[in-house]
């Protein structure tokens, strides 16, 4: 008797002990940074240089190369004329351009309801967009019936 108690306690602790690894390791994978899956088409320079911007802000990037981005965006409701070279979805939000992570970061935190956020085009010095003269340029914030401005950027620091 004494022997299957000292067995079920040990039983016992083991699994308490894996239990709090596991949760410990959950832990550690949230504390990582919001995961995010960026659609790019392979073709395409800036959109790794968007992703390596968004890495350094401590994303958890996931790369999905599609030769139909367009398609992706359609599905997501990303307007045309709010269109960039790559769609991006985190936290249930579609991040479309060259947002900047300070942005994305602020729209996971403030959760307004919206689809998402975006750069149209590809404006000179936002991210991924570097190597020439900074333009300034607008975050438009974007839901099915709505858009207002969320932020103005120049590179990527707030104006």
């Amino acid at each position: 008797m004494k022997l299957s108690n000292s067995l079920l306690s040990r039983s016992a602790a083991l699994s308490l002990i894996g239990g709090v690894t596991i949760a410990g390791s959950v832990a550690a994978y949230a504390a990582e940074g919001p995961q995010i899956t960026i659609h790019e088409d392979p073709n395409c320079g800036c959109c790794g240089a968007w992703a390596n911007h968004i890495k350094q802000a401590g994303f958890l990037v996931s790369i999905v190369e599609t030769s139909n981005i367009t398609a992706i965006k359609l599905q997501l409701g990303v307007p045309d004329d709010l269109a960039s070279c790559h769609t991006a979805v985190v936290g249930g939000y579609v991040i479309e351009g060259h947002v900047p992570a300070v942005a994305v970061l602020r729209l996971l935190e403030q959760k307004p309801n919206a689809i998402g956020l975006a750069v149209p085009g590809m404006p000179a010095g936002s991210p991924g967009m570097e190597g020439s003269a900074s333009e300034e340029y607008a975050v438009v914030l974007f839901g099915p019936q709505q858009r207002q401005t969320f932020a103005r950027f120049r590179g990527s620091r707030e104006t």
